[in-house]
This record gives structure tokens, sequence and C-alpha cells, in this order.
């Protein structure tokens, strides 16, 4: 699926990822995940995407943006937004990154030969077209054995390669200290 001489850009929906390996029930060590990809090709670079409360006094994200930020990770960040649905009247938060992904994705193209998204969100199909369009590799990796699966048909259908995120586990766990 990868070749050494292969330039990797890996682009992490950390909201999609963090929904997946919870419903897997695993530890996912994000230092293994750069090791794995340098290993098996040239890796340019890997983006996390994820919405960040601002008005928070401590957010159970931030320690994982931060160690991400030092340890060889693009943080890609926007505030949360908060709304009153209308139909309801309750309080809702908004903090979705595709947008994001899809403008990187499309921005780093001259730069990478294989796209590695980690979503299971058929939103991303089409920038996904777009980036195959353009005569990149793209490979997916998300979850058909979470319930509901975390993988839409369409981008899975879409992608060049799809993983199973439950397959390279036991590549991606956190070793017991």
């Amino acid at each position: 699926m990868f070749y050494a001489d292969e330039r990797v850009v890996i682009f992490i929906d950390g909201s999609n990822l963090y929904a997946a390996i919870r419903s897997l029930g695993f530890d996912f060590d994000y230092k293994k995940l750069l090791t794995f990809f340098q290993n098996k090709s040239r890796l340019v670079r890997a983006y996390y995407y994820t919405a960040l409360g601002d008005d928070q006094e401590y957010s159970p994200i931030r320690p994982l943006v931060d160690w991400l930020a030092y340890n060889g990770y693009t943080v890609v960040t926007k505030p949360i937004k908060e709304y009153i649905d209308p139909t309801t009247g309750i309080k809702r938060t908004k903090g979705n990154m595709d947008i994001e992904i899809a403008i990187g994705m499309l921005r780093m193209a001259p730069y990478y030969d294989h796209a590695v998204l980690f979503s299971g969100d058929g939103d991303f199909r089409s920038v996904v077209e777009a980036v195959q369009d353009l005569g990149k590799h793209v490979t997916v990796i998300s979850s058909l054995m979470t319930q509901p699966p975390m993988i839409a048909d369409e981008l899975r259908r879409q992608a060049d390669e799809f993983i199973e995120l439950d397959s390279i586990k036991k590549e991606l766990i956190r070793s017991a200290i």
C-alpha cells in the first residue's frame, strides 16, 4: 500500500478518530503513528484538526493538542461555536473541521504523492475525488467494526485504499508503562 520513496501527508479528523478509537476500546499512541508511516514512506507532514473551546478554563483536549504540537504534528484548531437550536431552544456546540481538512488536502497536494485521511465522514468524498483527479493516491483509515460503522460507504468506495483501524491496532496501541 505504501512505498519507501512515496511522499505521504496524514490528515487526521481529531473528533472522528477519537470516536473510532473510543468505540474500538484502545489507547491510541500518536508517536507510534508517526513511526508507522516513517517506516513505510517519506512522511512529509502529519496534520491533526480539532475544534477547541476558547472560553473554557480547561479543555480535556488541550493536553493532547499541546503534546502533538511539540511532537511532530501540525495542529490546526478553531474555536467551538455555541448557538441556540431554533427548533428546540437548546444550547448546542459546533466545531466541524471539514472545510479546513479539505482545504489542507488540496493546498498540500503538490507536496505529496499519497494522502492518508483518518476519518470516516462521507463529506470528504468530494475532496478525495478532487485530489485523485490531481493524480494523488488516497488511503482512508476508519472503522467498520464500530457500532454504528464510522466509515461512510461513499467515502470508502471513493478511496483508493481503505484500512480498517482495528486491523492496525497492534501497531498503534499505547504500551503499558
